[in-house]
């Protein structure tokens, strides 16, 4: 007898849409939350009723508009120049700033930006046959993507344990006459802080060398904490030497996933960023970013967030974020055995553990299983491990419920002890070199760790993280690559 459903997505018959979408919502009851304030990373959810019914209804109107031509979808073309505008005026460029002709781009992520403005940068210097970037260390992976990509070296600078930001004295030795792209964080997410940004660019200006700043993460947050009063060191393009910024609408613009903003302080420093091809039979192709095809949808759901919110909108979703960031870092204050990594200046809250009997990892699961989703982030150089809270405003009602909740779960914490792995299973992790790790030896270590088989994600990943962290980075990589490899396989 014939499956008519299967179990993949084809099925030898078509289902009632009906079915099809009770199918789908099956499968999102194991998603974390994306609304309600208890999930602090991913997801960017401001608590503000009807907008998501706004944002869907915008993404069908132009879900099957294609941004491959503006000239044949000039509606696409509107939107996206309107986006752009605002986040430029947002960030300090515009009509009667120090930056009066800002341009950018609508990509589809803080990745992509990322990756265009290293593009760019780039291949402004063709003469140069090995070019690089200097990134400090807290700088995001997607840079260390953008050289592995586009085959530029990277530089990393380190930051200080306590400041957690670079050294501008470091970032200025690190330039070599190779460099292309000097880079600072506003701030890094990491951590929440924002990079001595003035005196980067300042170095980076008197090499003669682009400076990048990624506000993929805080630049639609960090102005309108400013605007309520927020000691916000300065970022945008008011800095000089500031000559191209990113920023995400899909984090605190809160639109649907994925629009991000890459901005160059004007055209010429642009232009690079252009990839065109006209030497075959087909069409010129000319793209501004990676994708050519480029659906609507998104671009779309961006420009009706930001013109239903508005300005007063933001202002109110800002103030509410800094009170749930306040309330929650007062949580963590009070929690013996935990101290914060920084006083919040943005809108993250990073802790990490004082005492060696209370394992972060162990905390992570304990609130996950109470209901509240953090993210472990393993420990870097001299930087420990830490847990990596990103507040939203629909954080703010849930903000009381939370220091009791984690109260419960160090206590829980302290009773099971810390997650021991055997020595041999350490002594292997910092020992075996990354080309060691054969998918076989990764699938018996997978098993050994509840990852192997059918068993999907596991519900507690304490003893996954712990082995990480026993790692060095390039082993973690491969590691995470494998294990990665073992759950996305296909569904037969």
């Amino acid at each position: 007898m014939t499956d008519t459903a299967g179990t993949g997505a084809l099925p030898a018959e078509g289902l009632p849409a009906a079915r099809v979408l009770d199918e789908i919502r099956a499968l999102r009851a194991a998603d974390r939350p994306t609304h309600g304030g208890r999930l602090f990373a991913y997801v960017y959810d401001p608590g503000v009723a009807g907008l998501d019914e706004l944002a869907q209804a915008a993404y069908a109107e132009s879900a099957h508009v294609n941004g491959l031509d503006p000239t044949a979808f000039p509606s696409l073309l509107a939107m996206e120049n309107a986006l752009v505008a605002a986040a430029a005026r947002l960030l300090g460029g515009g009509p009667g700033t120090s930056a009066p002709d800002v341009v950018g781009s609508v990509t589809g992520g803080g990745t992509e930006s990322l990756l265009l403005a290293v593009k760019a940068a780039r291949d402004a210097r063709p003469d140069l046959a090995e070019p690089r970037i200097v990134v400090p260390a807290s700088g995001h992976a997607a840079f260390a993507k953008a050289a592995h990509y586009l085959r530029v070296a990277l530089d990393p600078v380190p930051v200080d344990p306590v400041t957690l930001r670079p050294a501008v004295a470091d970032v200025a030795a690190a330039i070599r006459p190779e460099t292309v792209l000097v880079v600072a964080s506003a701030p890094s997410y990491a951590h929440g802080v924002v990079d001595p940004v003035a005196g980067i660019a300042a170095v980076a200006a008197d090499a003669g060398v682009r400076c990048h700043v990624d506000a993929c993460f805080g630049g639609w947050a960090l102005p309108w904490l400013r605007r309520l009063g927020a000691p916000v060191p300065p970022f945008d393009f008011a800095v000089p030497g500031v000559t191209s910024i990113s920023v995400d609408l899909h984090k605190y613009a809160y639109a649907p996933k994925g629009v991000s903003v890459l901005l160059h302080r004007d055209p010429a420093l642009r232009a690079p960023q252009y990839f065109a091809y006209a030497d075959w039979p087909g069409y010129t192709m000319v793209n501004p970013v990676i994708a050519s095809t480029r659906s609507g949808g998104p671009i779309a759901a961006a420009y009706a967030t930001l013109r239903h919110l508005g300005e007063d909108g933001y202002l109110r979703l800002a103030a509410s974020t800094r009170d749930a960031v306040a309330g929650l870092a007062a949580a963590v204050r009070a929690t013996d055995g935990l101290r914060l990594m920084a006083e919040p200046e943005s809108t993250v809250v990073c802790f990490t553990a004082d005492d060696p009997k209370l394992d972060l990892f162990v905390l992570v699961d304990e609130l996950t299983a109470r209901g509240w989703h953090t993210q472990p982030q393993l420990r870097h150089a001299d930087l420990p491990a830490s847990v990596h809270l990103t507040v939203t405003a629909s954080v703010a009602p849930r903000v009381a419920e939370f220091g009791p909740a984690l109260a419960d779960a160090v206590a829980a914490v302290r009773a099971a002890g810390p997650v021991v792995l055997p020595p041999e299973l350490v002594a292997l992790a910092g020992g075996l070199a990354p080309e060691a790790l054969t998918p076989e030896l990764v699938a018996g270590l997978a098993d050994g760790l509840g990852l192997g088989g059918d068993t999907g994600v596991p519900e507690r990943m304490a003893v996954v993280n712990t082995l990480l962290d026993a790692a060095p980075a390039a082993v973690r990589e491969r590691l995470l690559a494998e294990f990665v490899g073992l759950l996305q396989r296909p569904a037969w």
